[in-house]
C-alpha cells in the first residue's frame, strides 16, 4: 500500500482541511493508499500578539511546511489558497484546486445583525488590513481592533463581549459547523473577499508523477480557472499583507467567459481603487494581469508606493 504524508498546520480548520482531503484521497483508492497527517508550526501560528501586517512579509503560513515537502518530510500540502504567496519555492507546484467553499466574509456578532446596523463608534475585529479598509469605506466611524487567532479563539472573545463585532472567512466557519447569534453575508460587489479565499491548494513537488496521478480527480476546472486569475491579479500587483488587497473571479453560467473584480485600498479605507474586467476563460491568467495593471495606473501604484515606502 502507497503512503503518502499531508504536511498541514495545526489548527482545527486546517486540521479539518488537511483530513477532508486524506478522505477523499483514501476513499478513491480503497485499499491502495494510506494517508498520515505531518502537523507543523509556522511562524504566523506562534506570533500570535501582533498584527500579521506588521510582521511583515510573505508566506507566514506556509514556508515551514514549504520545507517539509522539500527535504522530503511530506509529499503534500493542504493550504487555505488566500494563505498562499503568488510567488511559490522553486521546485513546487500549486497542482490541484478542489472546488470552492463559499468566498464571502462574515459579519458575526452577538447583538447587531449587520455592518451597517452597528452603533456608532463599534469595536469590530478583524485581522485582515482588506476587511478593515472595506468596513472603514463604508462605516469610518468605526474602531477597528486587531483580532488574531484561530476561528475558536475569534468566536469567544466575540462572545465574551470584546468586540461588538467580528469578520471572518464564511468558508471557516461554515467547515467547523460554527455561528454566531447574528450573521450576515459579506460579498461581492460591495465587499471582495481576499485572493483565493474559500478555496484549498494543493502543494506538491514538481514533476512527483505519482503524487500528480493520486490527486488529478481532486481537480476543479471552475475554480482553479478563477483562482488562477485571482493570483495573477495578486502577483502583477507584488502585493502582500501589508496592503488591503482583493480579488474575485467567477465564471459566466456557460462556463466561457471569466469576470474578475479586483481593490486596492489604503488600510483606512480613504482612497478605494475598485475595478473590473472580463474575458475568455482562456486567458484567466492574463486577464488578472491586466486589470492588476489597470488598477495599478488608476491609483493602485500610489498606494502601494506608500505602504512600502517607494515615495
Amino acid at each position: 500500500m502507497k503512503k503518502l504524508t499531508i504536511a498541514t498546520r495545526g489548527s482545527k480548520l486546517a486540521l479539518w482541511q488537511a483530513n477532508h482531503i486524506k478522505a477523499g484521497i483514501e476513499a478513491q483508492h480503497a485499499g491502495k493508499v494510506s494517508v498520515e497527517l505531518l502537523v507543523i508550526k509556522t511562524m504566523g501560528d506562534k506570533i500570535l500578539d501582533v498584527a500579521l501586517a506588521k510582521v511583515g512579509g510573505k508566506g507566514l503560513f506556509v514556508k515551514e511546511i514549504e520545507e517539509a515537502l522539500l527535504d522530503g518530510r511530506a509529499d503534500l500540502a493542504v493550504h487555505s489558497m488566500k494563505d498562499v504567496p503568488a510567488e511559490l519555492p522553486s521546485g513546487l507546484v500549486l497542482g490541484v484546486v478542489p472546488e470552492r467553499e463559499d468566498p464571502c466574509d462574515a459579519f458575526l456578532s452577538v447583538h447587531y445583525n449587520s455592518l451597517a446596523g452597528l452603533p456608532q463608534g463599534a469595536t469590530l475585529g478583524t485581522s485582515s488590513l482588506r476587511r478593515q479598509a472595506q468596513a472603514l469605506a463604508l462605516r469610518p466611524d468605526l474602531s477597528v481592533v486587531t483580532l488574531r487567532g484561530n476561528v475558536d479563539t475569534r468566536l469567544r472573545k466575540l462572545t465574551e463581549g470584546q468586540f461588538d463585532a467580528i469578520i471572518m472567512a464564511a468558508a471557516g466557519i461554515n467547515r467547523l459547523g460554527l455561528s454566531a447569534p447574528k450573521q450576515d453575508r459579506l460579498g461581492p460587489p460591495e465587499f471582495l473577499p481576499a485572493v483565493g479565499q474559500g478555496a484549498l491548494g494543493i502543494e506538491y513537488r514538481a514533476g512527483d508523477s505519482d503524487v500528480i496521478e493520486l490527486l488529478d480527480f481532486l481537480n476543479h476546472q471552475a475554480t482553479r480557472c478563477c483562482v488562477d486569475a485571482e493570483r495573477a491579479f495578486l502577483l502583477e500587483l507584488e502585493g502582500g499583507c501589508q496592503v488591503p488587497i482583493a480579488g474575485y473571479a467567477q465564471l459566466s453560467e456557460d462556463g466561457e467567459r471569466i469576470e474578475l473584480a479586483g481593490l486596492v485600498a489604503d488600510e483606512k479605507g480613504q482612497e478605494v481603487i475598485r475595478m473590473s474586467r472580463s474575458g475568455p476563460v482562456a486567458d484567466a491568467e492574463a486577464l488578472g494581469r491586466d486589470l492588476a495593471r489597470q488598477v495599478l495606473s488608476k491609483g493602485g501604484k500610489a498606494i502601494l508606493d506608500r505602504v512600502y515606502g517607494r515615495v
